[in-house]
Order: structure tokens, then C-alpha cells, then sequence
């Protein structure tokens, strides 16, 4: 018996010393459970953390995201014409509502006076920079800034969308993308773009053909759901690009609804599918767009015409959320500017909307709210030209051990 059990207690210590038997192991692990194992050791701890385990972990099981708060993007002053308005000194060029002890180590760390405007995050790494030429991705686990060289094209008007990218080894990789938007009125097929690989450090220049004439929306962050640009663009389209497609096309799907509300949004639901969210005085609605057999690989070809349609999936009036909640609605004094402001990340399930300086989580299933707090209440928030985005990381476990990249301050 004695001899038997230290034979299996070998056979176990030999299969666990192998990384790719552990890392079997681990996978078939649920998201609670994971992150328990990093303080086995620290080969474990480098294992969970590399970006290759997580990679084959997030293809198997879906991991959520933590909110570290909320960046204020104030549009007036994005590619500010000469003679426009000027930010006034008092008002900080990259302010954030944090709602995290993070957000805090953030917001007091001063990083973000060096990393000019807002303008997109992705698995929380920040894109910031100061329109056309000046850009810097911001790495949250080194605390590094990483600064783009300048793009070799310029665009009068643009609009942009930022990808963080699935490596094989440790090394954070992402694209960055320009999108020319033309603001002229005669009938264009083409949309011109220019991509930063972080894996060659350089601009490239491209050329996306449509099949219909399209003008993207100016000064606007496209939604990445699956690798796949969604763009805002005229007369109430999303234009979507796939940046992996073999063909260089860009596609135009028509939006449901009149499209003159006062807030719109796009986001991933739960099966992954694009998801739109609108609201006015009234309420809101969120439609999905659902995929074919073959997802939305259809919409890329130019020879055939695509067959996916959208499909309400919730409509909600803002007079019953607030007899529903009665206790925020006696403490809420500007119900009547009642909007949508983001969804959460890969969910279909909750939806964070906007009263005045007061914003809420509302869980479509219960219809129950809660109150995000944050630090910053009584900012500027309020002007017509400021837009609230959340800013949200992967609750995923992190170690300085797995940090790579080229990263400089």
C-alpha cells in the first residue's frame, strides 16, 4: 500500500511538473476557481498569468470585466480647427470618474496629465493622444506609456478604433486604426485607413472598398466585438470592418428605429452579437444583430447580398424603472434626462444609464438599479458636448513576471 501510494504520488508530481499537463488541468477549471492557484507558487502563478494560458482559458470560458471608472471626453476640443475652443487650464484633459481603489492609484498617479485626450481602451490598455498626430498606449500592468510614431497620412476628419490582440507568447500586442471621414457630399465607395501594428512598430496604409457610398461619423470610437471594427457612419448605418478578412471590404448595415434619439450605444451581448442601444425622454431599446450560420463573415463579400436582420430584445419606459425603484427615484432630482450610457462588456443583462451627475447600473432581468459611485460627483458632465465611457480591465490575475511589450515612459 505504502509503495503504491508513493508511486502515485511520483506520477503525480512528474505530470504536474509538466507545464502542458498543469496547464490541461487548469483550463477545465471555472473562472472562481483560477485565480485561487497563483499563490500555489510562482511557476503557477507565471503559467495562469502568461498570455498564452489566458488566451486558450478565454476561448473555453468567459471571464468578466472589473470597472475602474469613468473617462469624460469633452468633443469640442478634438482636432480643434486653429481659432477654436481652447480647454481652460482648469479643466483636466483626460478627467476620470473612478469607482475602484484602482481608479484611485490612477486618477492620483498623475499618468494621465502626460497622455492628452481620451479616445478608446481595449482589455485595459488606454489609447490617449492629441489628434492628428500625437498617440500613446498606456499599459496598466507595467505602468508604462508606449508612444506611437507619428502616422504619415493626415486626415482633415477621422475617426478611430483601438485592438488589443491574442499573442502567442507573453508579448502584448495591438493595431491601432485611422479611418478617413469624408465630409464632402458627392458619392463615395472608398473609405482610406491607416493601421499601427505594435508587432512591426509602423503605420500602414490601405484602402477599403464598399459597395455602397458611405461616410463614417467624425470623431468617434469604433466598437470591437470579436476583432471587428463598428463604426457609426451617415444616414443611420454601422460600417463594419474586419481587419483579419482577406478582402479589403467594409460593409454597411442599416439601423433600426428613426435614429434622431438623444443617446445611442453599441456593445457585445452574451452570445456574442453586436448589440444597439438607444434612448429617449421616453425610454430605451436595445436590438441585436444576429449572425448567419457563418456569423458575419457574409456581410464582407461583395457578391451577395447579406440576410441578417435585427431583433428587439428589450424595450424599457424610464417612468416604470423609477416606480420600480423608489427609493432612487425620491434621491434622483433630474429624471427627466434620463439616458443610456454604455453597456457592460460581453453582457446582455445589465445596462449603465445616465441621470444628471448620477449614474446606475440597471439589471434588465430583476429591473433593480444600483448606484455607481464614484470620486469626482459634481464634475463637468453635464454639457452637451461631453460623452461619459466607462472604463472597464478583464478580471483577470496579473503579474509583473508576464509583463512584455515595448514599452518606454
Amino acid at each position: 500500500m505504502k509503495s503504491r501510494r508513493m508511486k502515485h504520488e511520483g506520477v503525480l508530481h512528474t505530470a504536474l511538473s509538466c507545464d502542458d499537463i498543469l496547464c490541461n488541468i487548469l483550463i477545465r477549471l471555472p473562472p472562481k476557481s483560477i485565480t485561487k492557484f497563483v499563490i500555489v507558487s510562482k511557476r503557477w502563478l507565471h503559467l495562469i498569468c502568461s498570455s498564452s494560458f489566458r488566451h486558450s482559458y478565454l476561448s473555453r470560458w468567459r471571464v468578466g470585466f472589473n470597472l475602474l471608472g469613468f473617462f469624460v471626453c469633452n468633443s469640442l476640443y478634438l482636432g480643434r480647427p486653429k481659432g477654436g475652443a481652447r480647454r481652460p487650464r482648469s479643466e483636466p484633459a483626460l478627467p476620470l470618474l473612478s469607482s475602484s481603489r484602482e481608479g484611485d492609484d490612477l486618477k492620483f498617479s498623475g499618468v494621465l496629465k502626460k497622455l492628452g485626450y481620451f479616445i478608446d481602451s481595449s482589455d485595459g490598455l488606454l489609447l490617449c493622444g492629441r489628434h492628428p498626430k500625437t498617440y500613446f498606449v498606456w499599459n496598466p500592468i507595467t505602468k508604462q506609456q508606449h508612444k506611437l510614431p507619428h502616422p504619415r497620412v493626415h486626415f482633415e476628419e477621422l475617426c478611430m478604433a483601438f485592438i488589443v490582440e491574442d499573442s502567442p507568447d507573453d508579448e502584448i500586442c495591438y493595431r491601432v486604426v485611422r479611418a478617413k471621414c469624408e465630409s464632402r457630399f458627392e458619392e463615395v465607395y472608398v473609405v482610406t485607413i491607416e493601421t499601427f501594428l505594435s508587432k512591426i512598430s509602423t503605420w500602414c496604409y490601405s484602402k477599403l472598398r464598399c459597395s455602397s457610398t458611405i461616410s463614417l461619423s467624425p470623431w468617434t470610437s469604433g466598437t470591437v466585438i470579436g476583432g471587428v471594427i463598428h463604426w457609426y457612419a451617415a444616414q443611420g448605418n454601422i460600417a463594419i470592418y474586419d481587419p483579419y478578412h482577406h478582402e479589403k471590404h467594409i460593409a454597411l448595415v442599416k439601423l433600426p428605429g428613426p435614429f434622431d434619439f438623444d443617446e445611442q450605444v453599441l456593445g457585445e451581448s452574451s452570445d456574442g452579437c453586436l448589440q444597439y442601444g438607444w434612448s429617449c425622454k421616453a425610454g430605451l431599446q436595445i436590438w441585436v444583430l444576429e449572425k448567419g450560420f457563418d456569423g458575419y463573415s457574409s456581410l464582407f463579400s461583395t457578391n451577395e447580398q447579406s440576410s441578417l436582420s435585427w431583433s428587439l430584445r428589450y424595450k424599457l419606459n424610464f417612468k416604470i424603472m423609477w416606480r420600480k425603484n423608489p427609493t432612487l427615484a425620491t434621491k434622483c432630482v433630474t429624471r427627466k434626462e434620463t439616458e443610456i450610457l454604455a453597456f457592460s462588456p460581453q453582457d446582455s443583462k445589465s445596462v449603465f444609464i445616465r441621470s444628471g451627475s448620477s449614474i446606475y447600473l440597471y439589471h434588465i432581468g430583476s429591473g433593480r438599479m444600483e448606484v455607481i459611485q464614484y470620486q469626482g460627483r459634481g464634475s463637468s458632465i453635464l454639457s452637451d458636448f461631453s460623452k461619459v465611457v466607462p472604463y472597464f480591465k478583464r478580471a483577470w490575475p496579473q503579474s509583473t513576471l508576464c509583463c512584455g511589450g515595448n514599452s518606454s515612459t
